[in-house]
């Protein structure tokens, strides 16, 4: 009797230790898949990295994307600066006389005679002028000057009629014309007078002088 219960304490105790390393081999079966997942998990991981990389690029783009304005805010406040410092001074009389052309000084000198303008006819002649006046006699800047005082006609209309106008090199420049006038006399009578002329001109630290003349009269 004591036999068999031995026996069976053995076959129960076999029983036992069989049963647990059953049980226990499933744990450790399953050891290996969490170990897999883990490192599943571990090798996942670095693919945020790429978006940790780019973000770099994003902040270039950022900059780039800011920069042309801050570029062009820049640029306007120096423009505006510019502005306000160079203001461009207000042009004189003179400054204006030196930028007129020989046509235009010849037009302006013409119609300067109605009105008896010496001042015009000033500041056009050099002061080394010479020429032949209409009355057939040499002149220089004074005498022409005190031939025009002498003048006491009363004018309708003075013009040029003609005018050509020719360059000698930067310089120099030649004008050949007609002119013609109208009014009354100071004895009273109506008159219409046509002159021919030349004038040269020499350009002069900026400015244009008539430096010689000569003028015929045709008629009248």
């Amino acid at each position: 009797m004591k036999i068999i219960i031995s026996f069976l304490a053995t076959v129960f105790l076999a029983a036992m230790t069989f049963a647990q390393e059953e049980s226990a081999s499933p744990a450790e079966s399953t050891a290996p898949a969490t170990e897999e997942k883990a490192s599943a998990t571990v090798e996942e991981t670095p693919a945020s990295q790429p978006a940790e990389a780019a973000s770099p690029a994003a902040v270039k783009k950022a900059e780039a994307a800011t920069s042309p304005n801050a570029a062009a805010s820049a640029e306007a406040k120096k423009e505006a600066a510019t502005t306000t410092t160079a203001k461009p001074a207000a042009p004189t009389a003179a400054s204006s006389g030196k930028k007129m052309g020989v046509r235009e000084m010849e037009e302006k000198w013409e119609a300067s005679i109605p009105s008896h303008d010496l001042t015009t006819v000033q500041g056009f002649v050099a002061s080394d002028f010479v020429g032949v006046s209409s009355q057939g006699k040499f002149v220089d800047k004074s005498g022409m000057l005190a031939e025009y005082k002498k003048d006491k006609d009363t004018y309708k209309s003075a013009k040029n009629e003609r005018l050509n106008v020719k360059s000698f090199g930067p310089n120099v420049t030649v004008v050949t014309g007609r002119a013609r006038e109208k009014g009354t006399g100071k004895d009273g009578k109506a008159f219409d007078r046509t002159f021919l002329f030349t004038d040269t001109w020499i350009l002069r630290n900026g400015q244009w002088q008539c430096v010689a003349s000569q003028i015929s009269k045709v008629k009248g």
